[in-house]
């Protein structure tokens, strides 16, 4: 596993900022088991249950508000990261309908004082994760690029678009390539994914939890937009995206230092109602009812995402296809909820990196 990423992480501290949350949880899993040096920054353990307890890592972990700038700076002061992967965040769109405040104030000033902190700390690297919900979605049918505009319709996908567009006038204003290695010593990404599944993962409104915690109560789920369309990708697939660019900009080459995304092949792009169909096939207990509420808060329909600069550029791909990121999900689950609390995120990173040897992808050299 240290070999992995040209065994860039050994040894290297690395500050991850959402480290609590679902994604977070399993970047700090992964970079703990190539040997890094984890620095978590974060909230609180958004639910109960929740993945980063039950993995039991061995990692610095600070309990903070990432929008607490003199705490941050003591944290960058103290620990000297590397680099930092920054995945703090208000994530939930219904949520973001409900308290639009506090949502800015996370996803957009939240942000702002990270890179803040990263600045007078003067890190070499910092991979900003936001999400594919920062475009201005027009529900068309071709994926968004890197260059398309920024926008969101509701508070969390503008605020998301926020935070990009901050980025980029960081790294023009701030970590400008054309003065790195003069007046600053800083590459700065940006990384956009889809939507993203796997277990652990115990967040409100989100279908494969909902789904996982009614079955689990021996409940029906009730789905809500049926006819959505996403890109969906086990969670290790953007995270594989997110060491790869850290990689890069590590190595100090300026040309990654730029806006990327990472999402599944176009058979990853599914109707929700397919979704709840396709994990039913490997948990028998699942069952649903679609609920059609006309007060509903609105969500994006149709959402793609191009990823041609990350298959070209960083060579990077996805290693499972659909059908394996629902069985991998739903196993995660079932074995928590039937065997006692079994947790598979070693199998799954373990198979991961297995199946990604055999497509003998660029990260795995």
């Amino acid at each position: 596993m240290q070999n992995l990423f040209s065994g860039i992480y050994k040894d290297k501290t690395v500050l991850v900022t959402g480290h609590t949350g679902f994604k977070g949880s399993w970047l700090v899993y992964w970079l703990n088991q190539m040997g890094a040096k984890v620095v978590g920054y974060s909230l609180e353990a958004p639910t109960i249950p929740n993945h980063i307890e039950l993995l039991n890592l061995d990692i610095i972990s600070i309990i903070g508000d990432i929008r607490d700038l003199d705490k941050l700076n003591q944290t960058f002061e103290t620990y000297k990261p590397d680099i930092v992967f920054h995945l703090a965040a208000q994530p939930l769109v219904r949520l973001s309908y409900e308290n639009p405040i506090e949502t800015y104030e996370t996803n957009v000033i939240g942000t702002l004082k990270v890179f803040e902190a990263c600045r007078k700390a003067d890190v070499k690297a910092i991979v900003n994760i936001t999400s594919d919900k920062a475009y201005e979605n027009k529900e068309w049918i071709w994926g968004y690029r890197e260059n398309d505009p920024m926008g969101g319709y509701d508070p969390y996908s503008s605020s998301k678009g926020c935070a990009d567009i901050l980025a980029s006038s960081y790294r023009n204003s701030y970590f400008n390539i054309s003065d790195y290695k003069t007046k600053h010593n800083t590459l700065l990404s940006s990384c956009r994914a889809g939507n993203v599944i796997g277990g652990g993962d115990w967040a409100k409104d989100r279908l494969l939890p909902d789904i996982m915690l009614s079955v689990s109560q021996g409940k029906k789920v009730s789905i809500r937009n049926p006819h959505a369309t996403r890109p969906w990708q086990h969670v290790l697939e953007p995270l594989s995206g997110y060491l790869h660019i850290g990689q890069k900009l590590l190595e100090e080459k300026q040309e990654f230092g730029d806006a990327w995304n990472f999402g599944p092949s176009d058979e990853g792009n599914i109707t929700v109602e397919e979704v709840v169909k396709n994990v039913k096939k490997h948990w028998d207990k699942i069952d649903y009812e679609i609920h059609r509420d006309p007060n509903q808060l609105h969500e994006a329909n149709l959402l793609k995402l191009d990823c041609s600069k990350a298959h070209i550029l960083l060579k990077w791909k996805d290693v499972w296809d659909s059908e394996t990121t629902f069985e991998k999900t739903v196993k995660w689950y079932k074995a928590y909820y039937e065997e006692d609390r079994n947790v598979l995120t070693k199998d799954d990173l373990e198979n991961y990196v297995k199946d990604a040897r055999n497509k003998n992808i660029e990260w795995t050299k």
